[in-house]
């Protein structure tokens, strides 16, 4: 009989993380580890890391630190390993700044994870980021009924990694490589045994996703546009999403998507990160503002209910106070329901980093202040037009009082219920009764028939 193990798993970063940290569990499982939420209880500690950003990857060797200073106190033998981009960029110096670290493992790789940890088990740490020859995908198992009951009634699914886009800012191309579309059957087969499970929303993720290209079943490639519509006819499949996207792949078949698939929620998150044209071409970003504006009036004429988010650099080297009164401009014309802006990092080894032009902290600071006002502006307008609007949310989990849950709205926000007699899981037609900061207020609607409609579970033991 296998003995058990706890496995504890941080992820920082994107969406790519959470679910890579959830096939790392899920092959770690067939392993006889067990997840646990605290790390000294664990026997394995996993860092899931992203390089995104300079104060991203500190944050690692800080974790790294403390992870350290607990084992001194408690003498335990738990193994650390990093993964993710992090540990893709630098895995030498990790080795060398933290000899507490077992073992290394880049985000392509991280199938190869029981091997890596016998070998570790032996004494010897490993280091393993290369870009495998074989499909990480084909080598990973499902996740089991428990695993997905566990995670709840809404799913990541990979499509595609990778980055051929050089954005100057960005390490991306280098910590994930080239553009990667997984095959269409693969995808729908992951998305059909979800459903099986319970899932009954699923998010297509990459890092460029709507550059998705993958082989169909015809022999063909397939854009976007159409696996959406082939997951669309999945059966209990009741909502779909995708993230993150490039505008310059913003194809009319996608747009269409967007007409023509109700399952496809109203809300798109489509990073501009200047409204400056110079700006966006020192960024090397392959799109200005005006192609920017008429995604946005093509989306907005098949589907005027959809609701924008967006990404924003301020202090990009070389931008003008000028130049950034253009991304204002941008930012209050498209009236974004929601928004993330950070002030320019340098990533060792982007072009950017070199640019001689760097902007002071102080004035990237006033910059993203300034900025900051007008999203957050933008967004509370957005948030308070939806009072009195009826929609279904899909209940994910316990609220803070009894009998309360907490669902999702179609744009993505949180929505608090009392509703003692549904589930998790179900989906439930509510009014709008109030707007806070951080989460709106939902009457259900008694008269409207067939309410936890989706109640036909094996969704049933997510209650547990």
């Amino acid at each position: 009989m296998q003995d058990t193990r706890k496995l504890y798993v941080k992820s920082f970063g994107c969406q790519m993380n959470v679910y890579d940290a959830q096939r790392m569990a899920d092959t770690l499982a067939k392993e006889g580890y067990v997840e646990t939420q605290d790390p000294a209880d664990a026997d394995l500690v996993i860092l899931n890391t992203c390089h995104i950003r300079e104060k991203a990857a500190e944050k690692v060797y800080s974790e790294l630190g403390r992870l350290r200073k607990a084992k001194q106190e408690t003498g335990s033998d738990t193994m650390i390993a990093v993964a993710g981009c992090v540990a893709q960029a630098e895995g030498a110096e990790i080795m060398k700044r933290a000899p507490v670290v077992d073992l290394v493992v880049g985000p392509q790789s991280y199938h190869r994870l029981p091997e890596m940890l016998a070998r570790a088990r032996d004494g010897k740490r490993v280091v393993d980021t290369e870009f495998p020859t074989e499909d990480k995908f084909d080598h990973l198992p499902a996740p089991s009924l428990a695993a997905t009951k566990k995670r709840g009634p809404t799913a990541f699914v990979t499509v595609q990694e990778g980055c051929d886009k050089f954005c100057t800012f960005c390490v991306v191309p280098y910590t994930r490589g080239a553009e990667v579309s997984r095959p269409v059957a693969k995808i729908v087969g992951e998305a059909r045994a979800l459903v099986a499970q319970g899932v009954r929303e699923i998010t297509l993720i990459g890092q460029n996703v709507n550059a998705f290209h993958g082989e169909g079943p015809d022999g063909r490639t397939w854009g976007l546009g159409r696996l959406l519509e082939e997951l669309a006819g999945i059966d209990r499949l009741e909502r779909l999403r995708y993230t993150t996207s490039h505008p310059r792949d913003m194809d009319d078949g996608l747009i269409a998507a967007h007409r023509d698939l109700p399952q496809l929620m109203p809300y798109l998150h489509l990073p501009v990160q200047s409204g400056s044209d110079r700006v966006l071409a020192a960024m090397n970003r392959k799109h200005g503002r005006d192609l920017y504006f008429g995604i946005i009036d093509k989306l907005r004429a098949v589907r005027p209910d959809i609701a924008l988010s967006s990404d924003f650099i301020v202090g990009f080297p070389g931008e003008t106070d000028a130049e950034f009164e253009e991304t204002l401009d941008l930012a209050e014309r498209v009236g974004f329901a929601s928004a993330y802006s950070f002030k320019y990092s340098s990533r060792p080894g982007t072009p950017a980093a070199e640019h001689d032009h760097q902007v002071p902290e102080d004035v990237k600071s006033e910059r993203l202040a300034r900025l900051h006002k007008v999203l957050e502006a933008s967004k509370t307008a957005f948030d308070r037009s939806l009072k009195g609007r009826r929609f279904d949310i899909l209940l994910e989990k316990p609220g803070r009082l009894p009998g309360q849950l907490i669902g999702r709205s179609p744009y993505l926000q949180s929505v608090v219920v009392t509703a003692p007699h549904l589930h998790i899981g179900d989906f439930v037609t509510v009014d709008i009764t109030d707007v806070g900061p951080n989460s709106l207020a939902g009457r259900i609607v008694e008269d409207v028939e067939d309410q936890g409609r989706m109640s036909d579970r094996p969704l049933a033991a997510m209650e547990a």
